[in-house]
């Protein structure tokens, strides 16, 4: 089949959970014998081609402004992709599947799918007039299309309660982490194996880096950090305001790194060397930082907000959401427990590969796909890792 995938900045992923789902599924569908359209702004990436994975970075016109970036974009890929005559058009994020009426009128033949990632409207950095074109996106995301995606059985609930329609569970994913993880990147942050706790995320209010630092530096002052770093990584996403706040709030302070947006080697040694993550946020829809912390044996402190709990429950540790003294008891509670964060580490990575690899979220994709489309799905194989990259 002939996909197209709207709604992502770009590949290759940078930053950004939507992102990151995208390009796996993309580069496993191409891998698996469907002709995959990857959607970019031309900020974000560059048009690309790879025959050998048939996977094509699509860039098409956006206004690049914090209100009309995505929707600008949606709406000229949608255009591309309908003339490109897709079998299926799959947007990802309630914003962007405010357009995805435009194929069910204008090419009732192609099939029409939406990924349900998150409810974007509780994040901070929207006002009143975006928080409510993001609910009519909700709306939208489960009435218009042929089938309806959502990446936690949290929002599954959610838009069967709120919209009375039935969507398909097909979660988040990793790719099992194997052999040996090299630590010479790690000197270059000023970092030593297991001597550092790490949060993942773009930086957006919500996200919550700002409570970390305050519950570390609480821990420090106590005596109670143990000589451990703060690590965050990631940047704005059309937040600068609040990333320039953290960037000053880490200042002149060399406990607290900041590493901006890491990808490859340097983000699987930084992963692989940590003593726990942290994951303070107080809105998502399946945390992949979460997830891809638990495949590299990492236990994980979260709050305890429905999207991180269904993940974290049995395997994981907890905090109340926006709570920032009972952040900083349970984190001391664990820097105080090595033993019981290695062993938890362990369980949770075998929890997630047993529940959350990216190859079976791709076969279950593809799948209903072939469905709606009345098309036998090719199968996707076993993808042990994803090498090749657009370029």
């Amino acid at each position: 089949m002939k996909i197209a995938m709207i709604g992502q900045k770009g590949v290759p992923a940078m930053t950004g959970g939507i992102e990151r789902h995208v390009e796996e599924l993309a580069f496993r569908l191409g891998r698996a014998g469907n002709n995959v359209l990857v959607y970019s702004r031309s900020w974000f990436a560059a048009p690309q081609k790879n025959p050998a994975i048939n996977v094509t970075a699509v860039v098409t016109p956006t206004v690049r402004t914090k209100h009309l970036d995505a929707i600008t974009h949606t709406l000229t890929s949608t255009v591309h992709a309908i003339r490109s005559g897709s079998d299926i058009i799959h947007y990802h994020g309630v914003g962007p599947s405010l357009l995805s009426w435009i194929p069910r009128i204008f090419a009732p033949k192609t099939k029409v799918v939406a990924t349900f990632h998150c409810i974007d409207r509780k994040h901070d950095k929207w006002g009143v007039l975006a928080r409510t074109a993001l609910l009519l996106g909700e709306r939208a995301a489960c009435r218009f299309p042929h089938a309806t995606i959502t990446v936690s059985r949290t929002l599954e609930a959610y838009c069967r309660d709120r919209f009375d329609r039935n969507v398909r569970y097909i979660p988040n994913g990793i790719t099992p982490v194997t052999g040996k993880i090299n630590t010479d990147r790690l000197a270059g942050f000023g970092l030593e194996p297991n001597r550092y706790l790490l949060m993942v995320s773009r930086m957006v209010r919500h996200k919550g880096q700002y409570r970390l630092i305050e519950a570390f530096r609480r821990l420090r002052t106590g005596g109670q950090a143990n000589g451990l770093k703060l690590v965050l990584v990631g940047d704005s996403a059309f937040t600068d305001d609040y990333a320039e706040e953290i960037r000053s709030l880490a200042e002149n302070d060399p406990d607290i790194i900041l590493t901006g947006n890491l990808t490859g080697e340097d983000l699987r040694q930084v992963f692989g060397h940590a003593y726990m993550a942290v994951h303070p946020s107080s809105s998502e829809g399946l945390p992949i930082a979460v997830l891809e912390a638990m495949a590299y044996g990492k236990a994980v402190l979260g709050s305890d907000i429905p999207e991180i709990s269904e993940v974290i429950r049995e395997h994981g540790f907890s905090f109340r959401n926006l709570d920032t003294n009972d952040l900083t008891e349970r984190l001391g509670r664990l820097i105080a427990e090595p033993e019981t964060v290695r062993i938890t580490g362990q369980r949770a990575k075998a929890f997630v590969e047993a529940n959350y690899d990216w190859d079976d979220v791709v076969a279950q994709t593809n799948g209903l796909y072939g469905e709606i489309a009345g098309k036998d799905a090719v199968t996707v194989g076993d993808e042990s890792s994803k090498q090749a990259a657009v370029a």
